[in-house]
């Protein structure tokens, strides 16, 4: 049953994540941006977790989780884009390939998790949360960085310079 749970609490959050992708492409980004790095700072706790002396990792693990990331954020990173559409306001351009490219992530995930049976719980806990910081911050930073210079472009333009 622990396990049905957490598989459940995982779609769970994957349902979450995407309704509101889906739902964002129709919403327009508020402010200059700063809001696209808030999920960064929800991995402080999980630093914890990975420093934790229960957490027995050999380096190659670490950089294998940590290349497992940078790899699953390569679709992400490909698939976010902003527009400034007709009121003038900034939106994440709508685009599907967004949806499926994180559900094949979470996929990748939930069966990477099967092949770690021989780690002890807080040993995986922290493998994937090394996974999860390497392809959300790289996402999230580069995300920001391409929202900023569509923001940018449209500060100009409304000011006449562009």
């Amino acid at each position: 049953m622990g396990n049905n749970s957490f598989y459940f609490i995982v779609v769970l959050v994957a349902a979450l994540v995407v309704w509101r992708r889906t739902r964002s492409m129709y919403r327009p980004i508020k402010g200059n941006g700063r809001r696209l790095l808030l999920p960064i700072f929800f991995f402080i706790p999980g630093l914890a977790l990975i420093s934790s002396p229960e957490v027995h990792l050999r380096l190659w693990e670490d950089l294998l989780a940590v290349t497992a990331g940078l790899l699953l954020s390569t679709p992400l990173i490909w698939t976010t884009e902003f527009e400034i559409r007709e009121d003038r306001n900034i939106y994440a351009k709508k685009n599907m390939a967004f949806v499926f490219a994180f559900l094949g992530v979470f996929v990748i995930r939930i069966v990477m998790r099967s092949y770690f049976t021989s780690l002890d719980s807080q040993s995986v806990a922290a493998l994937f949360m090394i996974v999860a910081i390497s392809y959300i911050v790289p996402w999230r930073v580069i995300s920001y960085m391409k929202f900023r210079k569509v923001y940018l472009s449209n500060t100009k333009r409304s000011i006449g310079l562009g």
